[in-house]
Protein backbone atom coordinates (compact mmCIF):
# COMPACT_ATOMS: atom_id res chain seq x y z
CA UNK A 1 0.00 0.00 0.00
CA UNK A 2 1.56 3.13 -1.19
CA UNK A 3 1.17 6.30 1.18
CA UNK A 4 -1.50 9.13 1.21
CA UNK A 5 -0.51 12.14 -0.84
CA UNK A 6 -2.61 14.99 0.42
CA UNK A 7 -0.55 17.74 -1.64
CA UNK A 8 -1.94 15.51 -4.79
CA UNK A 9 -5.24 15.01 -3.65
CA UNK A 10 -5.89 18.87 -2.75
CA UNK A 11 -4.99 19.61 -6.50
CA UNK A 12 -7.76 17.58 -7.95
CA UNK A 13 -10.50 20.50 -5.73
CA UNK A 14 -10.58 23.58 -7.71
CA UNK A 15 -13.09 24.99 -4.74
CA UNK A 16 -9.58 25.18 -2.66
CA UNK A 17 -8.11 27.29 -4.63
CA UNK A 18 -10.52 29.80 -3.16
CA UNK A 19 -8.25 29.71 -0.50
CA UNK A 20 -10.77 28.95 2.60
CA UNK A 21 -9.83 25.72 5.13
CA UNK A 22 -13.14 23.59 5.16
CA UNK A 23 -14.07 22.12 7.73
CA UNK A 24 -17.39 21.65 6.47
CA UNK A 25 -17.09 17.86 4.92
CA UNK A 26 -19.39 16.85 7.06
CA UNK A 27 -22.45 18.85 4.93
CA UNK A 28 -21.08 18.18 1.70
CA UNK A 29 -17.80 17.90 0.35
CA UNK A 30 -16.00 19.71 -2.33
CA UNK A 31 -16.06 17.96 -5.74
CA UNK A 32 -12.80 16.79 -7.32
CA UNK A 33 -12.71 18.47 -11.34
CA UNK A 34 -13.05 14.42 -12.94
CA UNK A 35 -16.71 14.34 -10.97
CA UNK A 36 -17.74 17.78 -12.46
CA UNK A 37 -16.43 16.80 -15.57
CA UNK A 38 -17.83 13.14 -15.72
CA UNK A 39 -21.11 15.14 -14.65
CA UNK A 40 -20.56 18.22 -17.95
CA UNK A 41 -19.58 15.42 -20.28
CA UNK A 42 -22.86 13.37 -19.53
CA UNK A 43 -25.28 16.50 -20.20
CA UNK A 44 -23.72 17.37 -23.32
CA UNK A 45 -23.71 13.87 -24.88
CA UNK A 46 -26.78 12.47 -26.26
CA UNK A 47 -29.32 10.63 -23.75
CA UNK A 48 -32.65 8.81 -24.16
CA UNK A 49 -34.79 6.79 -21.48
CA UNK A 50 -32.77 3.32 -21.00
CA UNK A 51 -32.96 0.82 -24.16
CA UNK A 52 -30.47 -0.34 -26.50
CA UNK A 53 -32.17 0.66 -29.59
CA UNK A 54 -30.13 4.12 -29.77
CA UNK A 55 -26.64 5.18 -29.06
CA UNK A 56 -28.38 7.95 -26.52
CA UNK A 57 -29.98 4.83 -25.05
CA UNK A 58 -27.30 2.08 -24.78
CA UNK A 59 -25.72 5.42 -22.98
CA UNK A 60 -28.36 6.11 -20.75
CA UNK A 61 -28.52 2.48 -19.62
CA UNK A 62 -24.49 2.32 -19.40
CA UNK A 63 -24.64 5.09 -16.95
CA UNK A 64 -27.02 3.15 -14.53
CA UNK A 65 -25.69 0.07 -14.54
CA UNK A 66 -22.11 1.34 -14.10
CA UNK A 67 -23.42 3.33 -10.95
CA UNK A 68 -25.10 0.70 -9.40
CA UNK A 69 -21.77 -1.58 -9.76
CA UNK A 70 -19.57 1.51 -8.90
CA UNK A 71 -21.83 1.69 -5.32
CA UNK A 72 -21.94 -2.35 -4.44
CA UNK A 73 -18.19 -2.10 -5.03
CA UNK A 74 -17.73 0.98 -2.35
CA UNK A 75 -20.46 -0.61 -0.01
CA UNK A 76 -19.27 -4.27 -1.00
CA UNK A 77 -22.59 -5.08 -2.06
CA UNK A 78 -24.19 -6.38 -5.01
CA UNK A 79 -25.39 -3.90 -7.78
CA UNK A 80 -28.56 -5.30 -7.88
CA UNK A 81 -29.35 -3.93 -4.68
CA UNK A 82 -28.70 -0.34 -5.37
CA UNK A 83 -31.48 1.70 -5.07
CA UNK A 84 -30.95 5.49 -6.27
CA UNK A 85 -33.03 8.49 -4.97
CA UNK A 86 -33.53 12.32 -4.55
CA UNK A 87 -31.46 12.08 -1.03
CA UNK A 88 -31.29 9.87 1.82
CA UNK A 89 -33.87 10.74 3.76
CA UNK A 90 -36.42 10.46 0.91
CA UNK A 91 -35.03 7.23 0.41
CA UNK A 92 -35.73 6.34 4.21
CA UNK A 93 -38.56 7.76 4.05
CA UNK A 94 -40.09 5.79 1.03
CA UNK A 95 -38.33 2.17 2.84
CA UNK A 96 -40.16 3.28 5.83
CA UNK A 97 -43.84 3.47 4.05
CA UNK A 98 -43.27 0.16 2.37
CA UNK A 99 -41.91 -1.60 5.81
CA UNK A 100 -44.82 0.07 7.91
CA UNK A 101 -47.81 -1.84 5.85
CA UNK A 102 -46.21 -4.99 7.35
CA UNK A 103 -46.74 -3.59 10.75
CA UNK A 104 -49.00 -4.06 13.17
CA UNK A 105 -50.53 -2.46 16.48
CA UNK A 106 -48.35 -3.68 19.05
CA UNK A 107 -45.26 -3.91 16.88
CA UNK A 108 -42.41 -2.16 18.14
CA UNK A 109 -39.47 0.06 15.95
CA UNK A 110 -36.58 1.34 17.70
CA UNK A 111 -34.57 4.59 16.67
CA UNK A 112 -31.87 6.50 18.87
CA UNK A 113 -31.26 9.43 20.35
CA UNK A 114 -27.97 9.77 18.65
CA UNK A 115 -29.20 9.53 15.08
CA UNK A 116 -29.85 12.42 12.43
CA UNK A 117 -33.25 13.35 12.26
CA UNK A 118 -33.52 11.82 8.80
CA UNK A 119 -33.09 7.91 10.38
CA UNK A 120 -35.77 8.64 13.46
CA UNK A 121 -38.73 10.62 12.05
CA UNK A 122 -39.09 8.83 9.08
CA UNK A 123 -39.75 5.48 11.45
CA UNK A 124 -41.73 7.25 14.18
CA UNK A 125 -43.91 8.88 11.54
CA UNK A 126 -44.50 4.91 9.72
CA UNK A 127 -44.93 3.91 12.95
CA UNK A 128 -47.63 5.72 14.61
CA UNK A 129 -49.37 5.62 11.38
CA UNK A 130 -50.39 2.08 11.89
CA UNK A 131 -49.97 1.91 15.90
CA UNK A 132 -46.80 0.65 16.57
CA UNK A 133 -44.86 1.50 19.31
CA UNK A 134 -41.52 3.33 19.27
CA UNK A 135 -39.11 2.76 21.90
CA UNK A 136 -35.41 5.02 22.20
CA UNK A 137 -32.22 3.97 22.57
CA UNK A 138 -29.92 6.61 24.37
CA UNK A 139 -26.39 7.93 24.73
CA UNK A 140 -23.83 8.11 27.54
CA UNK A 141 -23.92 12.37 26.89
CA UNK A 142 -20.17 12.29 28.43
CA UNK A 143 -18.48 9.46 26.00
CA UNK A 144 -21.58 9.49 23.24
CA UNK A 145 -21.21 6.27 23.35
CA UNK A 146 -24.55 4.10 22.69
CA UNK A 147 -26.49 2.28 25.26
CA UNK A 148 -26.89 -0.87 25.79
CA UNK A 149 -29.74 -2.25 22.75
CA UNK A 150 -30.91 -5.78 24.12
CA UNK A 151 -33.13 -3.95 27.15
CA UNK A 152 -35.12 -2.69 24.40
CA UNK A 153 -35.66 -5.66 22.11
CA UNK A 154 -38.26 -7.80 22.04
CA UNK A 155 -40.07 -10.42 20.05
CA UNK A 156 -42.35 -7.68 18.79
CA UNK A 157 -39.31 -5.48 17.57
CA UNK A 158 -39.70 -5.29 14.00
CA UNK A 159 -36.79 -2.88 13.16
CA UNK A 160 -34.16 -0.93 14.61
CA UNK A 161 -32.49 1.95 12.86
CA UNK A 162 -29.02 2.99 14.16
CA UNK A 163 -26.26 5.69 13.08
CA UNK A 164 -22.96 4.00 11.57
CA UNK A 165 -21.39 7.28 12.23
CA UNK A 166 -23.39 10.14 14.13
CA UNK A 167 -22.67 13.07 12.09
CA UNK A 168 -22.63 15.84 14.85
CA UNK A 169 -20.65 13.94 17.09
CA UNK A 170 -18.70 11.31 15.41
CA UNK A 171 -19.25 8.36 17.26
CA UNK A 172 -18.98 5.25 15.48
CA UNK A 173 -21.56 2.54 17.43
CA UNK A 174 -20.69 -1.19 17.03
CA UNK A 175 -23.33 -1.89 14.01
CA UNK A 176 -22.28 -4.79 13.40
CA UNK A 177 -22.44 -6.36 16.88
CA UNK A 178 -25.79 -4.27 16.60
CA UNK A 179 -26.86 -5.88 13.58
CA UNK A 180 -26.17 -9.65 15.16
CA UNK A 181 -28.85 -8.53 18.16
CA UNK A 182 -31.45 -7.21 15.98
CA UNK A 183 -31.00 -10.59 13.72
CA UNK A 184 -31.12 -12.66 17.16
CA UNK A 185 -34.36 -10.79 17.84
CA UNK A 186 -35.80 -11.35 14.44
CA UNK A 187 -35.75 -8.02 13.20
CA UNK A 188 -34.44 -5.82 10.52
CA UNK A 189 -31.53 -2.93 11.20
CA UNK A 190 -31.18 0.56 9.19
CA UNK A 191 -28.09 1.63 8.86
CA UNK A 192 -27.46 5.42 8.23
CA UNK A 193 -24.16 5.45 6.49
CA UNK A 194 -24.22 8.84 5.43
CA UNK A 195 -21.57 9.98 7.54
CA UNK A 196 -19.04 7.14 7.87
CA UNK A 197 -19.21 5.84 4.15
CA UNK A 198 -16.30 9.20 3.33
CA UNK A 199 -14.02 8.33 5.91
CA UNK A 200 -13.57 4.10 6.05
CA UNK A 201 -13.69 1.10 4.34
CA UNK A 202 -17.09 -0.17 4.58
CA UNK A 203 -18.78 -3.36 4.37
CA UNK A 204 -22.32 -3.03 4.47
CA UNK A 205 -23.91 -6.52 3.87
CA UNK A 206 -24.64 -6.70 7.85
CA UNK A 207 -27.27 -4.46 7.71
CA UNK A 208 -30.55 -5.30 5.84
CA UNK A 209 -30.52 -1.63 4.70
CA UNK A 210 -27.76 1.13 4.58
CA UNK A 211 -28.06 4.75 3.18
CA UNK A 212 -25.40 6.58 2.43
CA UNK A 213 -25.68 10.21 0.49
CA UNK A 214 -22.56 10.76 -2.29
CA UNK A 215 -22.30 14.34 -1.82
CA UNK A 216 -20.90 13.65 1.33
CA UNK A 217 -17.84 11.75 -0.77
CA UNK A 218 -17.14 14.03 -3.32
CA UNK A 219 -19.66 12.97 -5.85
CA UNK A 220 -23.20 14.72 -6.58
CA UNK A 221 -26.70 15.19 -4.83
CA UNK A 222 -28.41 12.46 -3.92
CA UNK A 223 -29.54 9.23 -1.85
CA UNK A 224 -28.62 5.29 -2.28
CA UNK A 225 -29.23 2.83 -0.39
CA UNK A 226 -28.30 -0.67 -0.60
CA UNK A 227 -30.43 -3.86 0.44
CA UNK A 228 -29.94 -7.75 -0.89
CA UNK A 229 -32.08 -8.14 -4.08
CA UNK A 230 -33.62 -11.10 -2.04
CA UNK A 231 -35.52 -8.25 0.62
CA UNK A 232 -36.61 -5.82 -2.14
CA UNK A 233 -38.58 -8.64 -3.72
CA UNK A 234 -40.56 -9.06 -0.45
CA UNK A 235 -41.67 -5.36 -0.39
CA UNK A 236 -44.02 -3.28 -2.33
CA UNK A 237 -43.93 -0.06 -2.62
CA UNK A 238 -46.78 2.33 -4.22
CA UNK A 239 -45.65 3.02 -7.49
CA UNK A 240 -47.22 3.97 -11.27
CA UNK A 241 -48.85 0.83 -12.84
CA UNK A 242 -46.61 1.19 -16.01
CA UNK A 243 -43.47 1.59 -14.20
CA UNK A 244 -40.78 -1.46 -13.67
CA UNK A 245 -41.89 -3.58 -10.91
CA UNK A 246 -37.82 -5.53 -11.22
CA UNK A 247 -35.74 -5.17 -8.38
CA UNK A 248 -33.90 -2.54 -7.83
CA UNK A 249 -36.11 -0.09 -10.45
CA UNK A 250 -38.93 -0.66 -8.57
CA UNK A 251 -38.10 1.71 -5.81
CA UNK A 252 -36.96 4.47 -8.22
CA UNK A 253 -39.76 7.00 -9.37
CA UNK A 254 -39.18 8.45 -12.37
CA UNK A 255 -36.58 8.82 -14.78
CA UNK A 256 -33.17 8.77 -12.97
CA UNK A 257 -30.49 11.59 -13.69
CA UNK A 258 -28.04 10.54 -15.53
CA UNK A 259 -25.28 13.45 -14.48
CA UNK A 260 -25.94 12.51 -11.15
CA UNK A 261 -25.01 8.85 -11.45
CA UNK A 262 -21.84 9.25 -13.74
CA UNK A 263 -20.82 11.79 -11.08
CA UNK A 264 -21.56 9.53 -8.81
CA UNK A 265 -18.84 6.91 -10.31
CA UNK A 266 -16.44 8.78 -10.96
CA UNK A 267 -16.49 9.97 -7.19
CA UNK A 268 -16.26 6.24 -6.42
CA UNK A 269 -13.24 6.15 -8.84
CA UNK A 270 -11.66 9.05 -7.18
CA UNK A 271 -12.17 7.46 -3.56
CA UNK A 272 -10.10 4.07 -5.70
CA UNK A 273 -7.30 6.29 -6.33
CA UNK A 274 -6.68 7.74 -3.01
CA UNK A 275 -2.94 5.74 -2.70
CA UNK A 276 -4.74 2.37 -2.50
CA UNK A 277 -3.40 -0.65 -3.82
CA UNK A 278 -5.05 -4.56 -5.63
CA UNK A 279 -6.43 -5.24 -8.98
CA UNK A 280 -10.17 -4.27 -8.16
CA UNK A 281 -11.62 -1.64 -7.81
CA UNK A 282 -13.51 -2.74 -4.75
CA UNK A 283 -9.38 -3.62 -3.15
CA UNK A 284 -8.12 -0.50 -4.05
CA UNK A 285 -11.06 1.43 -2.31
CA UNK A 286 -10.88 -0.75 0.83
CA UNK A 287 -6.72 0.60 0.58
CA UNK A 288 -7.51 4.03 0.17
CA UNK A 289 -9.98 4.75 2.54
CA UNK A 290 -7.49 2.89 5.04
CA UNK A 291 -4.96 5.46 4.11
CA UNK A 292 -7.90 7.78 4.54
CA UNK A 293 -8.84 6.86 7.56
CA UNK A 294 -5.29 6.57 9.28
CA UNK A 295 -4.52 10.33 8.05
CA UNK A 296 -7.41 11.64 8.97
CA UNK A 297 -7.15 10.37 12.32
CA UNK A 298 -3.45 11.51 13.14
CA UNK A 299 -4.91 15.02 11.96
CA UNK A 300 -7.82 15.02 14.62
CA UNK A 301 -5.47 13.77 17.11
CA UNK A 302 -3.66 16.73 16.54
CA UNK A 303 -6.28 19.32 16.11
CA UNK A 304 -8.53 17.79 19.41
CA UNK A 305 -5.36 17.82 22.01
CA UNK A 306 -5.00 21.99 20.37
CA UNK A 307 -8.13 22.53 20.61
CA UNK A 308 -8.68 21.05 24.54
CA UNK A 309 -5.39 22.77 25.58
CA UNK A 310 -7.30 26.50 24.55
CA UNK A 311 -8.84 27.85 27.73
CA UNK A 312 -12.86 28.11 27.28
CA UNK A 313 -12.91 25.53 24.81
CA UNK A 314 -15.32 22.34 25.51
CA UNK A 315 -14.97 19.38 23.28
CA UNK A 316 -18.73 17.18 23.25
CA UNK A 317 -18.12 13.82 22.32
CA UNK A 318 -15.45 11.34 23.56
CA UNK A 319 -16.21 7.76 21.84
CA UNK A 320 -13.33 4.97 21.76
CA UNK A 321 -14.47 4.54 17.89
CA UNK A 322 -15.16 8.47 15.53
CA UNK A 323 -14.61 9.71 12.43
CA UNK A 324 -12.63 12.87 12.37
CA UNK A 325 -15.49 15.41 13.30
CA UNK A 326 -14.77 17.39 16.69
CA UNK A 327 -17.91 19.58 18.28
CA UNK A 328 -17.37 21.95 20.20
CA UNK A 329 -18.27 25.16 21.91
CA UNK A 330 -16.40 27.97 23.23
CA UNK A 331 -17.58 29.98 26.92
CA UNK A 332 -18.34 33.42 26.62
CA UNK A 333 -18.98 33.09 22.83
CA UNK A 334 -21.84 32.02 20.84
CA UNK A 335 -21.73 29.44 18.59
CA UNK A 336 -22.97 31.06 15.65
CA UNK A 337 -20.72 34.28 16.85
CA UNK A 338 -18.16 31.85 16.69
CA UNK A 339 -18.74 29.98 13.48
CA UNK A 340 -18.65 33.69 11.70
CA UNK A 341 -15.51 34.70 13.55
CA UNK A 342 -13.88 31.56 11.83
CA UNK A 343 -15.32 32.63 8.32
CA UNK A 344 -13.88 36.06 8.41
CA UNK A 345 -10.29 34.15 8.90
CA UNK A 346 -10.78 32.01 5.90
CA UNK A 347 -12.05 29.02 7.94
CA UNK A 348 -15.05 27.58 7.17
CA UNK A 349 -16.46 25.50 10.24
CA UNK A 350 -20.63 26.40 10.67
CA UNK A 351 -22.82 26.10 14.04
CA UNK A 352 -25.75 24.49 14.69
CA UNK A 353 -27.08 21.04 15.39
CA UNK A 354 -27.37 19.63 11.69
CA UNK A 355 -30.65 17.92 12.12
CA UNK A 356 -29.03 15.97 14.68
CA UNK A 357 -31.71 17.83 16.34
CA UNK A 358 -31.90 14.43 19.23
CA UNK A 359 -28.64 14.14 20.03
CA UNK A 360 -27.96 18.18 20.20
CA UNK A 361 -30.80 18.26 22.30
CA UNK A 362 -29.91 14.95 24.67
CA UNK A 363 -26.63 16.93 25.05
CA UNK A 364 -28.51 20.01 25.98
CA UNK A 365 -27.10 22.18 23.39
CA UNK A 366 -30.70 22.93 22.18
CA UNK A 367 -31.06 24.74 18.43
CA UNK A 368 -27.86 26.89 18.42
CA UNK A 369 -25.73 23.57 18.90
CA UNK A 370 -22.15 23.95 18.97
CA UNK A 371 -19.61 24.16 16.49
CA UNK A 372 -18.52 21.43 14.29
CA UNK A 373 -15.20 20.79 12.39
CA UNK A 374 -15.02 18.06 9.72
CA UNK A 375 -11.69 16.70 8.52
CA UNK A 376 -11.81 15.43 5.09
CA UNK A 377 -9.05 13.80 2.70
CA UNK A 378 -7.93 17.38 1.31
CA UNK A 379 -7.53 18.78 4.74
CA UNK A 380 -3.82 19.53 5.69
CA UNK A 381 -1.86 20.89 8.70
CA UNK A 382 -2.26 24.48 7.28
CA UNK A 383 -5.95 24.13 7.74
CA UNK A 384 -5.58 22.96 11.17
CA UNK A 385 -3.33 25.48 12.73
CA UNK A 386 -5.70 28.47 10.87
CA UNK A 387 -8.72 26.15 12.77
CA UNK A 388 -6.68 26.74 15.73
CA UNK A 389 -5.18 30.07 15.22
CA UNK A 390 -8.17 31.52 15.03
CA UNK A 391 -10.21 29.99 18.00
CA UNK A 392 -7.37 30.96 19.54
CA UNK A 393 -7.90 34.73 18.53
CA UNK A 394 -11.16 34.89 19.66
CA UNK A 395 -10.50 36.40 23.18
CA UNK A 396 -9.69 39.15 21.63
CA UNK A 397 -12.94 39.72 19.35
CA UNK A 398 -15.97 41.30 20.20
CA UNK A 399 -18.06 38.53 19.27
CA UNK A 400 -19.69 38.15 22.69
Amino acid sequence: MSAFDVVAVRKQFPALDEGAAHFDGPGGSQTPQVVADAMARTMTSALANRGQLTAAERRADEIVVGAREAMADLLGTTAQGIVFGRSMTQLTYDVSRTLAKTWSQGDEVIVTRLDHDANVRPWVQAAEAVGATVKWLGFDPDTSELDDLAPLLTDRTRLVAVTAASNLLGTRPDVTSIADQVHEAGALIYVDGVHLTAHAPVDASYADFYACSPYKFFGPHLGVVTASPELLETLHPDKLLPSSDAVPERFEFGTLPYELLAGTTAAVDFLAGLGGTGSTRRERLLSSLELVEEYEDALRNDLESRLAAISGVTLHGHAAQRTPTLLFTVEGHPPAAVAEHLARAGVNAPAGSFYAYEPARHLGLGPAGAVRAGLAPYTDQCDVDRLVAAVESLDGSSDH
